[in-house]
């Protein structure tokens, strides 16, 4: 994503941490932990994919579609801003 230079190590940093995550679902597989456990660890990480999912699409929709900070056309900004929300209502 060549838009984001300035934050790509916060997203990569935030990347190690799913795959910490990830490693914490399979230690528990193998150790046989209590399925509530597994299921608490999945859902933590899809919520963390979530969160990365919902930066990213803002963030191409900023870079890509239109910023509703830096959009002269009220209507578009509204659009925008309206597109941002809705996607992470979707995804929380």
């Amino acid at each position: 994503m060549a838009h984001l230079p300035n934050n790509s190590a916060k997203l990569v940093a935030r990347i190690r941490r799913l795959q910490g995550q990830l490693e914490a679902i399979v230690r528990s597989l193998e150790n046989d932990a209590p399925c509530g456990d597994v299921l608490q660890l999945v859902a933590s990480v899809r919520g963390a994919v979530n969160g990365l999912t919902i930066e990213l699409i803002e963030e191409h929709v900023r870079n890509h579609v239109v910023d509703p900070e830096h959009e002269d056309d009220p209507e578009k900004a509204k659009g925008a801003a309206d597109l941002i929300a809705v996607v992470r209502t979707y995804l929380k």
